[in-house]
């Protein structure tokens, strides 16, 4: 099962009608194809209307990064070929069966393929298997009960390590001081 969504066609819908017709491209496009996300790792994605929920979720995060980091003209497409959201189900305890336990030995880890393109041109691409051992460190992803804060910090980490435009070092005559 393929399931594909484009930040441009969700824009689109959402556009008000007098809007210009090139308004939603402006702001850059991610195109995310999960390939057979029922054989995920997760368990999350064994069940029809859980593996929805959590892929509407990543679809979600996919457009606000690629809103966030991609310049006007670009446009990235995503294969998402395994996902194993932070944490485990610990089924043998009692009344828990269905809290997910995190773990230091269970982090979040996303395997992807990604083209990043340029005016129509494939300007960088690559496989990333995306994983952070330190993720109940991040103080981020404490104190709070957003679902799967952990795997969506670790999408924006990898935008913004691979997307970001880099900064530019202050010139000596632009130091005040």
């Amino acid at each position: 099962m393929l399931k594909t969504i484009g930040l441009s066609a969700i824009l689109m819908i959402l556009a008000a009608p007098g809007l210009p017709a090139g308004a939603a491209q402006a702001a850059g496009g991610v195109s995310v194809t999960y390939v057979a996300p029922e054989t995920f790792r997760d368990r999350e994605f064994r069940r029809e209307r859980d593996r929805r929920s959590v892929l509407a979720e990543f679809d979600r995060w996919f457009a606000e990064l690629g809103a966030r980091h991609l310049p006007p003209g670009q446009s990235l497409r995503v294969e998402v070929l395994d996902i194993d959201l932070a944490g485990e189900f610990e089924p043998w305890r009692t009344g828990w069966q269905d809290v997910r336990i995190l773990r230091d030995t269970t982090p979040p880890r996303i395997h992807l393929r990604y083209w990043l393109s340029q005016d129509g041109r494939v300007i960088r691409s690559g496989e990333e298997r995306l994983s952070d051992m330190h993720y109940l460190w991040n103080p981020r992803g404490s104190g709070g009960d957003r679902r799967f804060v952990h795997d969506r910090l670790l999408l924006e980490g990898w935008f913004r390590k691979t997307f970001a435009a880099p900064r530019q070092a202050p010139r000596a005559g632009d130091l005040t001081g």
